[in-house]
């Protein structure tokens, strides 16, 4: 069992290339998509510093440059711009002025020609070193309350093992497209996990509950990414589930957390990502009267 220290670092995967959103992501990384005037990876960032995330390890690949910049300080063209505009701009350039001080950023690029989201945290092992983290992407996200992060880190401060994230499946297809978890329930939301499977289809699935969106790990996470990478068979594409399948066989344990008061946003979908869009400029004051409007009368 491992000393139970304090998470203050995550890591977000966002080396994919959002071939699903192509043309528009031929220059832009997916993660940068707005929802309406915020990319997605803000919230995602957002949440993590809410629950005491530092130090963010991003990993990036070519074509994500304007994620670093992004969280960088404004430049002094855009400072300029906005001190010129007097009062009425203050704010705008205070909130440009806090996205840098968010947290500590560090970026590294995916290093390996292998695919899927192991490789990720292999290149990010220098910088995590013996401390528990959470892994988690950059154009997914669950909206909850309290914030899933906050839901995940109550459950490792319990049982002080890795945490997966689970919400349920809302269609058939569902179980096409993500892990699923089964085991016995210890108490409610809370799964002693036992299996682990792949894109399951609904038949095979030991559950109707989905692993998405990012997971607490402990260090000992690395230690068995490298073991699965070295069993994987050539073509294939290496995940964080090959390593927890590997350290369940193992006979460790980790559990898992239904979200509760969750609602999944996957903007890597075209369909969730304008729902998403629509969702949110709906929470705005000056924007829901008129987009209801215009809704109704299309």
């Amino acid at each position: 069992m491992h000393v139970m220290v304090p998470i203050t670092k995550a890591v977000i995967a966002v080396a994919g290339f959002g071939t699903r959103f192509l043309p528009q992501t031929k220059a832009m990384p997916k993660e940068m998509l707005p929802l309406v005037d915020k990319p997605i990876i803000q919230y995602v960032v957002e949440e993590l510093v809410s629950v005491g995330v530092t130090d963010i390890v991003i990993v990036t690949s070519q074509n994500k440059r304007s994620i670093e910049d992004h969280f960088d300080r404004p430049t002094e063209d855009l400072i300029a711009n906005l001190r010129a505009g007097g009062k009425s701009k203050e704010p705008l350039l205070k909130m440009v002025e806090d996205i840098a001080n968010l947290a500590n950023f560090i970026y590294v690029r995916q290093k390996g020609d292998i695919h899927g989201n192991g490789m990720p945290l292999i290149n990010t092992e220098h910088l995590i070193g013996d401390e528990p983290f959470i892994y988690t992407w950059g154009d997914d996200f669950i909206r909850a309350t309290p914030p899933r992060f906050k839901q995940m880190i109550d459950a490792y401060s319990k049982y002080n093992r890795p945490v997966l994230s689970l919400i349920p499946a809302e269609n058939d297809t569902d179980y096409d497209k993500y892990g699923f978890a089964g085991g016995e329930e210890i108490e409610p939301g809370i799964i002693d996990v036992k299996q682990i499977i792949e894109k399951p289809g609904k038949e095979n699935s030991p559950s109707s509950l989905a692993t998405v969106s990012g997971f607490v790990l402990t260090p000992d996470i690395f230690e068995y990414m490298h073991k699965a990478k070295q069993a994987l068979e050539t073509g294939k594409e290496l995940y964080s589930n090959d390593a927890l399948k590997l350290m369940l066989a193992d006979g460790k344990q980790i559990v898992a957390c239904r979200i509760n008061n969750c609602r999944y946003v996957d903007a890597g979908n075209k369909l969730d990502y304008i729902k998403a869009v629509i969702e949110f400029a709906l929470e705005k004051e000056d924007l829901k009267g008129p987009l209801k409007d215009f809704i109704k009368n299309l």
